[in-house]
Parts: C-alpha cells; structure tokens; sequence
C-alpha cells in the first residue's frame, strides 16, 4: 500500500517540478549512504570498497552546483566480522574510523550494530578521529555509560544539530531503533520511542527559526520509515537506515543483481499532511545516495530529483580510480588479514549454500540448517562438560548469519566461517523449556517475518510449521510480556525415533520439557526471544567456533548435497503439514494388504538432455505437493509442479525453459520435490 502511494505522491510532486523554485528558493544536495557495515574491500566484481567510495563521493561534490550540500549516515557503521577483527587486532584509531573521517560526514546516526560489541568498543571507535564528525540521536540516554556519555558533554552526540551551507541553516536529527535491546548489546544505554523523541527536536529547531529538517534515522527498514512517518509534524526529508533497501528510477546504473524496491524518492504523508521524501540506500558502501531537495522561501519541499549513484572500480565506464590513501592505509592492510583466514581452508561443500540476507530471515535454507546443525551438534559434544543430560533442538536467529550471499560449492575457509558468522556470540543451552515456552519462542520467529526481520529462526532437530497469515505474537518491549499470543505455529514435530509431536493443529500436546541450544544473545531476551529469564548455560564457545567444528570434526570436511539440499529438507513450512495426519478426519480406507507406494524421487531420464527431460516421482499419500527447478546459486528457475495430487507414480517434463518461456543456459540445476513428509533433491544437466 505504501509503495502504491508513494509511486502516485512522487508523480504528483514531479509534476510541479516546472514550477519549483522562484524568489527566495534554495536547492540542497543531500548526499548520504548507510549500513557500511565494515565493508571495507571492493566485492570481486569490481564494486564498493572504501577508496572507490571516497574517490566517487570526491567526484559527486566537485560536480555538484546546488546551492548547497551535505553528507550524513544513517548507521550500522561497522560490523562485526573478519573486516572488523582486522580493527580490533590494530586497534585505535579502526580503519572503519579512518574511512569515515576522510569521507567527511555533516551527521552521523548511531545503527544497531554500532552497539554489538557493547558501549565500550563503540566509544573506541569514535575515540580515533581526530576531527569527529557529530553523532546525532534523540531516543537514547547515554547517562549510565560513562565511555558515551562523555562524548555527550563534549558536545560530540548530540540529540540534533544546525549544520549551514549555502548561507542557509539545515537541521538534522537523528533517532536509532526502539527494538536496539533486543538486537543488539547497548547495556545501559536507554532507550526512548522514536516518535515522541523526535517530534521534540523538530518543535525546538523550528522554535529556533530552523524551517529545512532532515531525519536521519536508523529503523530497520523503509516500511518503518514511512510508517513512522504521519507520526511526525513538520519533518522534511527522512533519510533511513537498516533495511538496505534499492530505491532507483528507470535509467539508473544499478550493481548486478541489485532489485528495485520502489522509486527515489518514496514519498511518505507526515501529520501535517506534507508530502516527505523518503530515502535509503543498498549499504556496504555499494552507493552514495544523491537526493537533491528544492526549497521555497517558507521551508517547504517543492521539487526533488537525484537516486542512487553506484561505485564502481575504474574498469566501467562510470567507475573511479580509488583514493590511493584509503588504499594504503585501510584495504591493504585488511586484505592481508582478511587473506590470512582466507587460507586456512577447513573443509568442501558439494552444494552451494544460500546465506542470503532475506532469505535467512524469511523461510529455511540450506545454510541456515548448517549453522543450526552445528550448533546442536556442538551442544551435544560438550553438553556432559556442562552438566547437561541431552540436547534436543537449536535455533539459531537469522539476523545472527551475515554473509548476505551464495556461498558458491567449492572450498569452504576459516573467513566463510567468519563471514557468515561474525558476531560475539556464545553457544549456550537453556534447559526445561516447557512446550508452551517453546512454542511462544518459535512464535517470536515468525511473528514478524512480512518485515524480514532478525528474529526468524533457522531450526534443528525440529520440524514446524506456520501460517503467515494467523495473529503474530506480540510482546511489550519494556517488560517483555506477550500482550498478544501468537496464532501462527501451528505443528511442531521434533526429529526424534519415533518423533515427538510438540504442538498439533496450533494446540500444545502435554509432554516433557525440551533442552535447546542457541546463541547467548537471543537466550538473553534478543530479538524479542521469550525466555523469561531463564538460567543458561554457556558452553565456552563461539557459535562461529562451532561451525568451524562441526564442518571438520561432525561432518568430515565435506558438506554433501544430500545433507543440504538447495532450499533446505523441509524444516520450516508455510502451510501445509509437517507430517502428521489430522484427527478429525475419518480414515474411510478399508483394510488391506497391499504395501503403500513409496515417496520417491528417480533421477531424471535422459540426462544429460537436451532440450527436455522426464522427471518421475511417487507419493505414498494424496495431498500437496511442489515440484520446483533451481540453479546453482539457489534461484527459483521452473515451478513444475505446485497442488495437490493423488498417491501413487507421476511423470512430468521439463522442457528447459524457465518461468518466463525463455530457454534456460547450458548447466546443471537441482530438481526438488517437497511433499508434507519431506524434501527430496537430485541434480540433472542440461547441454546444448
């Protein structure tokens, strides 16, 4: 609905762009990027990196001849992962630190991550420049943390500030996420609502005779934005951060693979019924946002125009040789440690494993049931250390996997492991979850997975399902009780002989307690995760060092496809069964000797084949089914089969085209058969 509105307000207001300016008018560029997340090093596609970043931001300002400009950053400045134990390793000043200073910020918004390694690391970080750029928040009290709250005297972080250029004053305010607690680590950092916080600062800098404001807020993704939005009363321009989003028009040079979300810029309607620009950027340094407003006399919005500029390496046509400094200084000495892990290969996948950031937190993947594998396998091996009897399932947060990325069959380094697992976290087991508990926490998972949040949960040792379209749970983010109880899990199986059921047709089935491993952070209330203080137990390991163990010692260094299938073994379903029959229904079957058929899936024949093949399959019972073609990066090319059908043998053809009709490459693609039951995989290969 947002999208719809938006798209309809920007034509509106592009409409008047022939009429915009006149005495007194004022046009601003307003450069700005987010979500650098340390992505110090260019992509091996020749793309982002911190030199090319700086060296296009250098070319942008020389190039611009609006009346004025600025540069401000909407958060998640660094991340952890092997870029960031590079600064750590170095320590102060961070070679995040020394990028952002040579970039040159008006404003800074503090991002959740920034807070990942607590208080303490993110005062190191500001702690190395030697001009500091102001960070601007109004939602968070640093009194309680000495490290930050001394920046707040020196007048260093502010709640807002007045920046001028062009001879006009622009005001900016930043706000930071209310759901920081549950996300990331500020320990005695308070944390305000956002709305409230920040309609304060815009009714004080309009006090002041400031009548251009811009928020620069770090919320999660651009759906917050534009929700928080009619909240707020005299705002102009709302730049975001956390989602990561690709706003573009047509025309725009986008980097390969990158999808359009929606135009730039969205539009939003604020509480005085204003039209608001509203703007973000892909992060990892991949682009310099470049809005540019036009004001009237009176402060009011009346022309835009601008989008995404990307940073590409000198080798296209748009490209920029990077900035030699930033070279030496940071990506060199990053690329040496980053190549150091690199080495240390620790073992093969056969498949390639998808860490792709929506996805994780959105449905199963074959990477996601890696890394909660391990970590159920790491449990079990160490749990008689502990004093722990059994471990029976693992949940690991999708926000907690952070390659965003296929990772391609082949060598598997000490780095991936790093790279899809970087943060500080510990495994733990917490034992006694009683069934409901676990239910409420797997309703957590999926409680708000419309908004690909972190809180989606890669399972194992466990089978659910869910229905997207039941009450999500919600849970007060003060006292972290469920004001609404969620309606979405309906079955939950565990993966025991013979299998426990947990939950049926959305009802709890009595039973016993069940022990899970996951990480400390989501054991201790991240991510909204309801264990209600429940005691853990740490087990003296990262969940990265897990992984790192179960791919050499728990799996022998080869991570087979059989294991791991593309798109997962049906761990997580939406709709459908998990795989149990529903009582209520009348087996009207008479008694028989004949043997069932089995669930089977043949290898396709011919094959290699060109240009059709035949795929044969049988089920032992009537009901849905998915019969589905993917490439080797994970991506849906073919949905042969998705209904219901009858027990028994079925033969379909694949003609080796795609979903569009188009004939599909020469290559090989895995053919995936999802049933109730289960998820079953081959591959086959297609030459021409």
């Amino acid at each position: 609905m947002y999208r719809l509105r938006s798209i309809v307000a920007l034509a509106a207001l592009l409409a008047v762009l022939g009429t915009a300016g006149g005495a007194g008018a004022f046009t601003l560029t307003i450069f700005h990027n987010n979500d650098g997340e340390s992505s110090l090093l260019p992509n091996g596609a020749g793309f982002g990196g911190a030199g090319a970043f700086v060296a296009k931001l250098d070319q942008l300002r020389a190039a611009t001849t609006t009346d004025g400009q600025i540069m401000v950053s909407s958060g998640d400045n660094f991340l952890a992962g092997p870029n960031f134990s590079a600064s750590l390793d170095h320590g102060v000043p961070f070679y995040d630190t020394q990028v952002m200073e040579r970039i040159g910020y008006d404003a800074v918004c503090l991002g959740n991550h920034d807070f990942d390694f607590n208080p303490d690391v993110l005062a190191d970080f500001l702690a190395g420049y030697v001009s500091r750029p102001k960070y601007v928040n109004c939602n968070l009290d640093f009194s309680a943390e000495p490290g930050l709250q001394a920046y707040v005297t020196g007048g260093d972080l502010v709640r807002s500030l007045v920046v001028t250029t062009g001879g006009q004053q622009i005001g900016i305010i930043g706000a930071t996420t209310e759901r920081l607690p549950y996300i990331s680590s500020p320990r005695g950092v308070v944390v305000n609502a956002v709305a409230p916080a920040v309609q304060a600062e815009i009714d004080a800098l309009t006090l002041a005779g400031v009548n251009k404001i811009i928020l620069i807020s770090h919320l999660q993704s651009i759906q917050e934005d534009l929700l928080l939005a009619p909240m707020l009363s005299g705002v102009d321009v709302m730049v975001g951060g956390g989602g990561s989003e690709v706003l573009a028009n047509a025309g725009d040079l986008l980097v390969p693979g990158d999808v359009i979300y929606g135009p730039y810029p969205l539009l939003a309607t604020g509480g005085d019924s204003a039209s608001i620009p509203v703007v973000t950027t892909q992060g990892n340094y991949l682009y310099v946002g470049r809005l540019e407003v036009t004001f009237d006399a009176a402060g009011n919005v009346v022309a835009t125009a601008g989008g995404p500029v990307r940073v590409a390496n000198a080798s296209y046509a748009d490209g920029v040789t990077p900035d030699a400094a930033i070279v030496a200084a940071v990506e060199a000495p990053v690329a040496a440690y980053s190549a150091a892990l690199a080495a240390q290969i620790i073992g093969v996948s056969e498949v390639p494993l998808d860490g792709v950031r929506t996805n994780v937190r959105s449905r199963e993947t074959n990477e996601g049931n890696l890394v909660a594998d391990a970590m159920l396998w790491q449990a079990r091996q160490l749990m008689g250390d502990y004093g722990v009897t059994r471990v029976d399932v693992a949940i690991q947060n999708g926000g907690g996997i952070r390659n965003n990325a296929v990772v391609p069959a082949g060598n598997i380094s000490m780095k991936t492991t790093f790279d899809i697992l970087p943060f500080a976290n510990f495994l733990c087991v917490v034992e006694d979850l009683s069934r409901e508990n676990l239910k409420e926490i797997l309703e957590n998972c999926v409680s708000r997975v419309e908004f690909g949040d972190g809180r989606f949960g890669q399972v194992a040792g466990m089978r659910f399902l869910y229905d997207p379209s039941g009450t999500a749970q919600v849970i007060d983010p003060v006292s972290g009780v469920i004001t609404t109880p969620g309606a979405r899990i309906r079955e939950i199986v565990l993966m025991d002989e013979p299998q426990t059921v947990i939950c049926e047709f959305g009802a709890v089935v009595p039973g016993p307690a069940v022990n899970m491993a996951i990480v400390d952070f989501s054991a201790r209330g991240g991510d909204q995760y309801p264990f209600n203080g429940a005691p853990l137990k740490i087990m003296g390991v990262s969940y990265q060092q897990a992984l790192a163990n179960y791919i050499t010692q728990g799996l022998g260094g080869v991570v087979t496809a059989a294991q791991y299938p593309v798109g997962g073994e049906g761990r997580v379903i939406i709709g459908g069964t998990v795989g149990l029959e529903d009582p209520r229904d009348e087996d009207t079957t008479p008694d028989s000797d004949v043997t069932p058929a089995a669930l089977r899936l043949a290898q396709n024949s011919p094959n290699p084949f060109n240009p059709s093949t035949t795929i044969a399959f049988s089920l032992d019972r009537t009901g849905p089914v998915r019969l589905d073609i993917f490439d080797l990066q994970g991506r849906l090319v073919r949905s042969l089969v998705d209904g219901a059908r009858e027990a028994g043998e079925h033969h379909v053809i694949w003609d080796g085209r795609d979903g569009a009709g188009s004939p599909a490459a020469s290559g090989t693609y895995v053919y995936r058969l999802q049933t109730t039951m289960r998820v079953i995989s081959r591959s086959m290969t297609l030459v021409k």
